[in-house]
């Protein structure tokens, strides 16, 4: 059990799903990395060749980049640009926000194209939707999210720390 986001739960069932779909979609749109992060850049999932990339600056940076697009979004006028894309010499980047939690991130080279890649992102981001759906009625079903490992520590307990 994982928890990400505004205290939402994941449980293996979920996240096995989840996988499932990062595999598909990363099989069906031909890309070289599919990952999922949430907004914070925490990576829960991915699938691909992740061994020539350092996944965990790539998560951050990726949540980096999307709130730095919200800003903009703001800026002009918008809720938020949902879908991002990035054009590089060899490889690109497709970014798309996932239930207003989630980052889907897609890294494609010239044997898949932008169009098919749209289009598998579409279908996976609406079956991760359902799966957050599923893990919000299991946590409400479940009472509430479990407390936070840091809850019972106190002020007194971090100053006695810094005074020892």
């Amino acid at each position: 059990m994982t928890m990400f986001g505004s205290n939402l739960v994941l449980y293996e069932e979920e996240f096995d799903r989840i996988n499932a779909v990062l595999a598909r979609l990363w099989m069906d749109a031909n890309a070289k990395i599919v990952f999922l992060v949430d907004k914070n850049g925490q990576q829960i999932a991915a699938k691909g060749d992740l061994d020539k990339v350092d996944a965990t600056s790539l998560a951050s940076l990726t949540a980096g980049n999307v709130a730095a697009t919200d800003g903009l979004a703001k800026l002009i006028g918008e809720k938020e640009f949902s879908i991002l894309f990035h054009e590089g010499e060899r490889d690109n980047i497709h970014i798309s926000i996932v239930g207003q939690r989630l980052i889907l991130v897609l890294i494609f080279d010239e044997r898949s194209s932008l169009g098919l890649v749209r289009l598998r992102v579409r279908k996976a981001a609406a079956e991760l939707e359902e799966v957050l759906i599923q893990m919000a009625s299991k946590a409400a079903d479940q009472g509430e999210a479990p407390a936070s490992p840091f809850a019972e520590i106190t002020d007194d307990d971090i100053d006695a720390l810094f005074t020892e």
